[in-house]
């Protein structure tokens, strides 16, 4: 074999080696760190639309349980169906977003159309109609969420299924970047000012 032969088959054991620990660590980002997801639903309208992409931090959830923390309110959560949920037909390794409401210990209760926690009403600019439908109060237990969708009247969500457990949670979804116009970070809905607007007159 001539010196330039094994010159290029060195090379290209590099050029795979190095193709092969670029593949490793992003199948390790994917599943430890950060995770692509699509908006299968209207249930988070008009926060995220249907067909949206975003992307989900999953170690938020990690950190919480090594520092038996809370995942904030407000913010929206990714996880794996409950088992009323799973009863009723969603698959096990289906994933569901929502926006988290409440935290272990909140009292949470829809009246009026109106939700209100710890007995202070919220002031969610990014909702664009009244709630219709009414909860009693509900103490959120140890270890769960109650998440809510931020299209209410539309969303198979806590009001119907009850907390939502810890493990349950993949991560936080954090960044839209598809479409491209829309890219940047979620949390609440861009035109939140005019809904609000809108929904002050609805109830007045």
């Amino acid at each position: 074999m001539s010196s330039s032969n094994f010159s290029d088959s060195k090379k290209n054991k590099s050029q795979w080696k190095n193709l092969i620990i670029w593949l490793l660590l992003a199948m390790l980002l994917r599943w430890q760190v950060i995770e692509p997801r699509w908006i299968p639903s209207g249930s988070m309208l008009p926060t995220l639309q249907i067909k949206e992409r975003i992307l989900v931090e999953k170690i938020s959830p990690k950190i919480n349980k090594l520092f038996k923390t809370h995942q904030q309110r407000e913010s929206i959560v990714v996880f794996k169906p409950t088992k009323p949920l799973i009863n009723s037909g969603f698959e096990a390794n289906d994933a569901l977003i929502k926006r988290i409401i409440g935290i272990p210990g909140d009292e949470i209760e829809v009246r009026d159309g109106r939700i209100l926690r710890n007995g202070i009403e919220l002031d969610e600019s990014w909702l664009s109609a009244p709630i219709k439908y009414e909860m009693a109060l509900f103490k959120v237990p140890p270890d769960s969420y109650w998440v809510l969708g931020d299209n209410r009247n539309n969303s198979l969500d806590s009001h119907v299924w009850g907390p939502l457990p810890e493990e349950n949670i993949i991560g936080t979804a954090f960044l839209r970047y598809w479409p491209l116009q829309k890219i940047g970070p979620i949390r609440f809905s861009p035109s939140s000012n005019m809904q609000k607007q809108a929904l002050n007159k609805l109830r007045s």
